[in-house]
């Protein structure tokens, strides 16, 4: 039974705040009057229930519903609520159990209380006692459930401190044993997506181009696809790799392959004037972003939602305190797990020891090519010492030699000995134009710089050339953007430069070919573009083609190049020479735009 003298007394409060979503409270009870009375009750009291008069009822709706509270009647028609108890709790433990009973025994009260009931009551119940059982059982429960909770959670807030910590450490090993960029990106993509690291399915790298005028794609790491994901962490697990294992397999392997993900991030690229891109955004205001099922604070771009073949991922900006590098983008492809804040978290405390690495190699990088240029800067005054020494030690002499060779000429008709003083003048002159280029080389000229249409001197060296391109066949194509920009030059330089640079190619296609000069525009430098389908020079050759003294040619002394290098060199400008897989060679000059 139930006493409800003291139904007046008791104070209606809201249930449901001691309840997780869609919990409710199952009465256990065969006494219809009793089960109706405590149901209403409770309803008042704002308490989600349902009830069942049997065992068997009860575990139907177990099964079914989310129970937070039994209370159960010892005497059902089907079982005893007391061997019932630890049934329920071995398969419910974080359901509480109030024991209702119309025996008042003590002993039954103690074996119900070691069996896991939560609290005893016994028929007729106070309504203003039972709210407050019920109140103090669903509070204890509450604060059982939210310690473990919260232990679980300072468990792997820990666990993930731990990790950044050993992954800082073995990332901070990579970074110090290498020098090459790419060697760093791949680094940095194994510690993303690592078992050991931070657990991603997949990784992508962008970064902005020296001039900073794109987001380009440059590395990427994980499966192409789905089905693949498996198969590559089963291989990692069969042959027993360690994180410092894939870590030393990036000096032994290229990651950088043509797999799916890097033909996606090859396709990336995003230009720095589209201020509205979501990946400019993130490295504009330095923040990561959270995309879920193609949705973000900020709009998500289709294409890139399409190039990624996926709908959830993050970005997390790379950045120096003087500038942006670029950005990660990291996503759970196979496993399609949610990305949670305490994982973006990581990934961000990962990408500023990123960072550090990208500037570091770039500074170690400049710091090379400046060491680079003063040794070759030193070599080259140790060469043009020596080379004005012997030019002027040989001038002398061969002047007085082509001389007389031509005074004799002049005094004597016998073809014999003008064959003879022929060949002489001819090789003397040869020597003289090796002592002019020589002279060239040590000579210091300072540019006479004046603003200049880079379009009309191009076109003029090119027309000298006109007539030796129609002998060999050779076709021209001349690719100009709408605006002709104006720069500094110094007209008599730059045009020798020139016509250098198209000679040598001219030259390489001497059975036809095709000959192609462009000119393209960015923001702070221009770049003039030779390239033809000669020859072209071998990867061995490559990097000594812009030294003193190299050639291939049968003459010559192969100080053009040097000297059109130091040309460009002294507009503030560089001479990038590339082989071409096609065939033949491209020229790149890079020329700065000033005001």
């Amino acid at each position: 039974m139930v006493d409800s003298t003291q139904t007046s007394t008791t104070t209606a409060s809201d249930g449901s705040a001691l309840l997780e979503q869609d919990e409710q409270v199952l009465i256990v009870d065969d006494y219809p009057d009793i089960v109706l009375l405590l149901q209403e009750f409770l309803r008042d009291q704002g308490f989600p229930t349902l009830v069942a008069g049997s065992a068997a009822e009860l575990r139907q709706i177990v099964q079914t519903q989310n129970i937070a509270l039994f209370l159960l009647d010892i005497g059902l028609p089907d079982a005893n609520g007391t061997e019932l108890l630890p049934e329920l709790k071995a398969n419910n433990p974080d359901t509480a159990v109030i024991m209702l009973t119309a025996v008042t025994d003590l002993q039954t009260a103690l074996d119900c209380i070691r069996q896991g009931a939560d609290d005893y009551l016994t028929k007729p119940v106070q309504f203003n006692e039972f709210l407050n059982t019920i109140h103090k059982v669903l509070e204890r429960r509450r604060l059982t459930i939210n310690n473990r909770r919260y232990q679980k959670e300072i468990e792997q807030a820990r666990f993930r401190i731990q990790l950044l910590h050993e992954l800082t450490i073995k990332m901070n090993s990579a970074y110090l044993s290498m020098t090459e960029l790419d060697e760093i990106l791949l680094a940095i993509l194994v510690g993303i997506t690592a078992e050991e690291g931070l657990q991603f399915n997949r990784a992508f790298l962008a970064l902005f181009d020296e001039q900073e005028q794109a987001l380009v794609g440059r590395l990427a790491i994980g499966p192409g696809k789905k089905e693949e994901g498996g198969r590559i962490w089963h291989d990692i697990q069969a042959r027993n790799l360690q994180f410092h294992d894939l870590i030393a397999n990036i000096k032994k392997q290229s990651f950088g392959d043509d797999s799916e993900v890097n033909r996606i991030v090859q396709a990336l690229y995003v230009p720095a004037s589209d201020a509205n891109h979501i990946l400019n955004h993130a490295t504009r205001e330095r923040q990561s972003i959270n995309v879920v099922d193609g949705q973000s604070a900020w709009p998500v771009p289709p294409e890139l939602l399409g190039l990624l073949q996926e709908e959830s991922f993050v970005i997390v900006p790379l950045y120096s305190p003087s500038r942006s590098l670029g950005v990660i983008i990291a996503d759970h492809f196979v496993t399609e797990t949610p990305i949670s804040e305490a994982r973006i978290h990581d990934l961000e405390s990962f990408a500023s020891q990123a960072s550090l690495a990208i500037e570091h190699c770039h500074l170690y990088m400049a710091m090379d090519n400046k060491i680079h240029e003063l040794v070759e800067a030193e070599r080259y005054s140790a060469v043009g010492h020596m080379a004005a020494q012997l030019a002027h030690n040989i001038r002398n002499p061969i002047t007085s030699i082509g001389g007389t060779a031509r005074l004799l000429a002049r005094k004597t008709e016998d073809p014999d000995w003008l064959k003879f003083l022929n060949i002489m003048k001819n090789e003397v002159a040869k020597i003289e134009t090796t002592l002019e280029d020589i002279f060239s080389f040590v000579e210091t000229v300072q540019p006479e710089k004046e603003w200049i249409g880079l379009f009309d001197l191009l076109t003029k060296s090119l027309m000298l050339f006109y007539p030796a391109m129609q002998k060999q066949n050779i076709e021209h194509e001349f690719l100009l953007p709408e605006s002709e920009p104006v720069l500094n030059l110094d007209q008599k330089l730059m045009h020798q430069a020139f016509v250098h640079l198209i000679r040598n190619s001219v030259e390489a296609m001497p059975d036809g070919g095709k000959l192609t000069v462009s000119v393209k525009l960015f923001k702070n430098e221009v770049q003039i573009v030779i390239t033809d389908t000669g020859v072209g020079i071998t990867e061995a050759n490559l990097g000594l083609a812009s030294d003193p003294f190299f050639t291939t040619k049968t003459f010559g002394t192969g100080m053009g190049l040097v000297l059109v290098k130091r040309t460009i060199k002294d507009h503030s400008g560089s001479l990038e020479i590339q082989g071409r897989k096609s065939g033949g060679t491209r020229i790149i000059v890079h020329l700065p735009i000033t005001q």
